[in-house]
């Protein structure tokens, strides 16, 4: 890739197909997602560990997305990105506590205007509740806790209130009490409700967001396994930018020990396990009614997590850990059922391309492009990269805040090449190809100064226009 080439397909962003495919006539749309999922930690994805049967039920009838990235490896910017098109520096919720502004036009604002019911069951992370951002029927953690006794609450506080632990273990709690099956009861209902007209279903799931405490039975599930661990370096994060090895250090991640390590990952393929069941039961609910035959289903999740890897825990950085997701679309005619697909997609794609999938025109304006012809196995204008971009986010990234008010993180990813970009920092810059894993900083490296160029000008061009 060269930077005019490069440059082109920034200029294209929101080109369309280079061929037409068979549009399904006012598909419904079944969104799941989930928070924190790490791409890798799915049977479908080749995990010979984590259990993820109803995912990977999903991925066998649909397209699986090898290679798609969020905007922002944070929930709210991340989120703002999904539901909008557009990268956090132009939809403006760039840190957790960035309510998404109130005039930005969302997905379901689209599919509103087309006469569809439009709900939003789950973490959204609206932050201002009182925004619906075009969802007309709205589920959300205010919704759960109001359901529940003084003392289930209570119970429920004490159980789940870690919302950053990283201990492993099993749950004390009854399964009815965790939000997410509460969430997927919501949108059995609404299903249910719905089932005679068109549909726009955003179904968010809180797990495997830590804590890393699941119900007793999804623990057990990993009983008596050993495990396999991350990869982890005694000198992890030295090349690097500075400020998450500081951030390891501070939350105690750096120091876990190959045990204390074990039972954190247990605790998340818990949660993930419990995440996929919740799954499950909205997805089965959908076949029960028959309207699986009209829906175009996707899953995917906000961000990744880093599960140990590089000493870190949560997301906050580019890793591929952290910032590459899931992504499984699924079509009522099951084009490409069981299949995978190599290029490069990001979030803000997802907007455009179920707007086609659903028998719509793609809307303009936006960063996202459609890849809905890739979908239906037929020629695309792949991106070249994958761009995403970080702001550090106050009493989160470092106990201090020394961070924050800083230029962001902007990373930009080729086939070959990641540049993790600073304009006030040390990069990083590594070779996919020779170091997939992302444990050797090549930005110094003799040679490497045109292709750091290259990507930082892209970063800062796509940052600058907006």
């Amino acid at each position: 890739m060269n930077r005019r080439g490069a440059i082109r397909t920034l200029a294209a962003a929101s080109a369309g197909p280079f061929f037409a495919f068979p549009r399904t006539q006012r598909a419904n749309l079944l969104f799941l997602c989930s928070d924190q999922h790490q791409a890798a930690a799915s049977g479908c994805y080749g995990h010979h560990q984590v259990q993820t049967p109803h995912i990977d039920e999903i991925a066998s009838e649909g397209v699986r997305f090898e290679r798609a990235y969020c905007q922002s490896p944070v929930c709210v910017p991340s989120r703002g990105s999904i539901i909008t098109g557009n990268y956090a520096s132009r939809h403006g919720a760039k840190i957790l506590n960035d309510p998404l502004p109130e005039d930005s036009r969302t997905v379901a604002h689209f599919f509103g205007d087309q006469g569809y019911s439009t709900a939003a069951i789950g973490k959204m992370h609206f932050v201002d509740e009182t925004r619906r951002h075009g969802f007309s029927h709205r589920v959300n953690a205010a919704t759960h806790l109001d359901r529940l006794t003084r003392a289930e609450a209570r119970s429920f506080r004490e159980d789940q209130g870690s919302a950053g632990g990283t201990t492993g273990k099993p749950s004390a709690m009854p399964e009815r009490l965790f939000r997410d099956t509460f969430y997927a009861e919501e949108a059995v209902r609404f299903l249910r409700a719905h089932r005679e007209k068109p549909f726009c279903l955003w179904a968010s799931f809180f797990m495997p967001h830590t804590p890393l405490v699941p119900h007793r039975k999804y623990w057990d599930l990993y009983d008596g396994v050993r495990l396999e661990l991350p990869e982890r370096s005694p000198d992890a994060l030295e090349s690097g930018f500075h400020g998450h090895l500081v951030r390891a250090k501070e939350r105690g991640w750096y120091q876990q020990t190959d045990e204390q390590l074990h039972d954190a990952i247990r605790g998340y393929y818990g949660n993930v396990s419990q995440m996929d069941a919740n799954v499950g039961r909205v997805f089965d609910t959908l076949r029960e009614l028959g309207l699986e035959k009209n829906t175009v289903v996707v899953y995917t999740s906000d961000h990744g997590e880093m599960a140990g890897a590089h000493r870190m825990w949560t997301k906050h950085n580019m890793y591929e850990q952290s910032v590459r997701v899931p992504l499984i679309v699924r079509t009522p005619d099951r084009s490409g059922a069981g299949s995978a697909r190599d290029h490069i997609v990001e979030q803000v794609d997802l907007f455009p391309t179920l707007a086609e999938l659903c028998g719509f025109s793609a809307p303009k304006g936006v960063h996202g492009r459609s890849f809905a012809a890739s979908v239906g196995e037929q020629r695309h204008s792949a991106r070249e990269f994958a761009y995403s971009e970080y702001y550090f986010c106050r009493r989160v990234f470092t106990a201090d805040d020394r961070f924050v008010g800083k230029p962001p993180i902007l990373m930009v990813r080729t086939g070959k090449w990641k540049l993790n970009y600073l304009s006030w920092e040390r990069s990083e810059l590594f070779d996919l190809e020779q170091d997939p894993g992302e444990f050797r900083n090549v930005i110094d490296d003799s040679g490497n100064a045109g292709i750091a160029r290259e990507l930082s000008n892209i970063a800062s061009s796509i940052l600058r226009t907006g």
